[in-house]
């Protein structure tokens, strides 16, 4: 069964920002003659590892809302001399922007289950997409949206 993470983007203020720093680092890994490949570095491998590559996303939380998706296609561990263990969320570099969805401050990660998971943008009536953003979020606290 899958399960997703949900992570803090911290330093990043949209979609839009998370797209242009993901593209510069693939920009700089790939002159620097390394792998172009996104990771995401953390301290502790998830338990459910075998989970969360079945199809798992880690859904990113910019500006106190759950705003996009990435698919983690792998899970490394990797011994470094300066930390006991690390381990990096291999991520597709694929953006999917999700319906925005209220989420509160987090330090590290938490599961995330597939139902409790906000739907893909694209999947949201057309009309909510063309409102503007605090509209939509005071009409998702009303459950509206």
């Amino acid at each position: 069964m899958t399960v997703h993470l949900l992570k803090m983007c911290v330093g990043i203020d949209s979609v839009r920002h998370l797209r242009n720093a993901q593209r510069h680092r693939l920009e700089r890994m790939a002159a620097a003659g390394e792998p172009a490949m996104l990771r995401h570095w953390t301290r502790n491998r998830p338990r459910r590892a075998a989970e969360v590559c079945d199809g798992g996303s880690i859904y990113w939380i910019i500006k106190g809302q759950i705003r996009v998706r990435q698919r983690i296609t792998d899970i490394e561990v990797v011994a470094d001399r300066h930390a006991a263990k690390r381990c990096a969320l291999v991520l597709d570099t694929e953006l999917v922007e999700t319906a925005p969805r209220p989420a509160r401050p987090i330090q590290g990660w938490r599961y995330l289950e597939p139902v409790d998971a906000p739907p893909d943008r694209g999947s949201v009536p057309d009309d909510a997409e063309d409102m503007p953003e605090t509209m939509a979020r005071e009409l998702q606290d009303l459950g509206l949206l």
